[in-house]
């Protein structure tokens, strides 16, 4: 197995179509193209490919903060039919920012002898941000996908690239 994986954070439907419940904007629907040819060239590499999804309850306290969005089981909460997983790749739900926290990312990630991954997905500065901080935690080699990373605020999109590279040790390529 390799020592690389390919992981596609929240590209969801409440995130990239027009009528999603926090819809990221076309930012977010140009980086479909991009992810689903890092998708094929990771399956060509035969480095797993691991669906990161927010999965909320319909009382989820995230909800004080933004709108309802990606509640388990709803088609928001589904991976837009462009990048839909395929057969032996993984989908991880998570309830927080991070896809490390409370999930079993890092176990799942440790028995397949994964020591770097590399980051895709929406939003750069709100869980592309935090599942890379966590990573490093964690002590992975980290790498974003810079044309495959997205935010509805293009301020914080760049701040959270610098603060990636500058601060975390993240290559961004």
């Amino acid at each position: 197995m390799s020592g690389k994986a390919f992981l596609v954070i929240d590209m969801l439907n409440d995130f990239v179509r027009e009528d999603g419940a926090l819809y990221v904007g076309e930012a977010g629907r140009r980086i479909i193209p991009v992810i689903a040819k890092g998708i094929e060239e990771a399956r060509k590499n035969k480095w797993p490919v691991v669906y990161i999804c927010d999965q909320h309850r319909p009382d989820d306290r995230e909800f004080n903060m933004f709108p309802p969005h990606c509640i388990a089981g709803s088609d928001g909460g589904r991976v837009c039919t462009e990048l839909a997983p395929e057969s032996g790749d993984l989908v991880i739900p998570k309830r927080r920012y991070s896809g490390f926290y409370g999930t079993d990312l890092d176990l799942s990630l440790r028995e397949m002898g994964i020591e770097e991954v590399v980051l895709t997905g929406v939003c750069t500065n709100i869980c592309v941000l935090y599942t890379a901080a966590d990573a490093r935690m964690r002590n992975y080699k980290v790498s974003v996908v810079k044309a495959g990373v997205a935010s509805f605020d293009p301020t914080a999109h760049n701040f959270a690239l610098q603060e990636m590279e500058k601060t975390l040790g993240v290559a961004i390529v």
